[in-house]
């Protein structure tokens, strides 16, 4: 595919379902992208992508972790644009799922300060796009979310209602997103968030995603 030599952008957590669709979108339009990923090396992981069409010439990966602050300095620096997908938090398909519930929160507070953090100091940026989730403004109690009501910029879910039912990921997603725009409008960065719903498709890495995993996890009876 023909495609114009543009800018440069950084997708972190690069080798998961969105950002892999993210790579290899940019890519084919002719952006220089830099994926950060936990283990660069790890061919299971990422060898999908370095397959994309113009991967060898325009894709870069970098280890870098969200729970470190100052990791993600050198990835963004001089990137026009951030698209931050990557996250610590635990689904039920992972079976290393043995964060305390506390851990979980500040792990999703803190790793997406720590990129935004990192997107301060380079002055040639332009935008940050946060993938963060819908449960973070369709969730409330039905006696404060009536039919047919609109849902936009200003909607949030309840944090209470999530909270009595034990919706965790909704919490932390809420919190991090909450925290990035915070951050955001005090140091003037330009921020867009997305809120995927049901995440589904076709795949590019050879392992299935989170969503996936777990639809396979409710037919195996797990």
């Amino acid at each position: 595919m023909a495609s114009t030599a543009k800018g440069k952008v950084c997708v972190t957590g690069a080798s998961g379902f969105i950002a892999s669709w993210l790579v290899k979108r940019l890519l084919e339009s002719g952006y220089h992208v830099l994926g950060t990923v936990r283990d660069p090396g790890n061919q299971k992981k990422v060898g999908h992508l370095w397959d994309l069409e113009g991967a060898k010439e325009r894709l870069q990966l970098v280890r870098a972790d969200l729970l470190q602050e100052g990791s993600f300095d050198d990835a963004v620096m001089a990137c026009e644009g951030v698209f931050h997908t990557a996250s610590p938090i635990v689904t039920k398909s992972d079976s290393k799922a043995c964060q305390t519930l506390e851990e979980m929160l500040n792990a999703a507070i803190n790793g997406t300060l720590n990129v935004l953090r990192s997107c301060k100091k380079n002055p040639s940026l332009k935008r940050v796009v946060l993938t963060s989730s819908s449960s973070t403004v369709r969730i409330k109690d039905e006696a404060d979310l009536p039919p047919n009501v609109l849902l936009d910029e200003t909607s949030w879910s309840s944090i209470d209602y999530c909270e009595s039912l034990q919706i965790w990921y909704a919490v932390a997603k809420i919190l991090a997103e909450k925290a990035a725009w915070e951050f955001a409008k005090e140091h003037k960065i330009d921020l867009v968030t997305i809120l995927p719903t049901f995440v589904i498709g076709p795949n590019l890495s050879p392992e299935l995603g989170p969503t996936a995993s777990d639809v396979l996890g409710l037919f195996q009876g797990l």
